[in-house]
């Protein structure tokens, strides 16, 4: 049986002023750039993500976009207050990344350093894209040491 240390729950709010890039290519719209930003620990079961924290973040977001959809791909690092880091990679396979789009989604937790060292796990996440360039996503996940 694991214990609270060795998995868990967390939900979490992210905001980032994205910086993409659009170009038009034959019958596709690719996009790339980044997401800077904060995440904010909303809810935990314990481990080592901790109601109320605020960490950095920046993730690096490239997509396809044709009449059949969203192809988007976004790896994130997290930097806490002490250093320590972990990592996300997050797809979405519907909606858009104008104003007024976003979708819902799926994350991976994918390691770590510090105290996130051998975490991994899984998430679902809603995002929007908001007016001047900036983006809301919040993430429901479980995870495991």
């Amino acid at each position: 049986i694991a214990t609270a240390e060795e998995s868990g729950s967390v939900r979490l709010i992210r905001t980032y002023v994205q910086d993409y890039t659009t170009i038009e290519h034959g019958d596709a719209r690719y996009t790339g750039g980044p997401l800077e930003g904060s995440v904010t620990i909303l809810e935990s079961s314990g481990g080592p993500f901790v109601v109320g924290t605020h960490e950095r973040i920046t993730c690096v977001v490239y997509a396809k976009s044709t009449e059949a959809g969203i192809d988007l791909d976004a790896p994130c690092t997290m930097t806490a207050p002490s250093g320590d880091r972990w990592y996300t990679h997050s797809k979405r396979r519907s909606g858009s990344v104008e104003t007024g789009g976003g979708g819902p989604g799926t994350m991976e937790i994918l390691g770590g350093t510090g105290v996130y060292a051998g975490i991994g796990g899984s998430c679902t996440y809603d995002v929007g894209y908001l007016p001047d360039d900036w983006v809301a996503m919040i993430a429901d996940c479980t995870w495991q040491k």
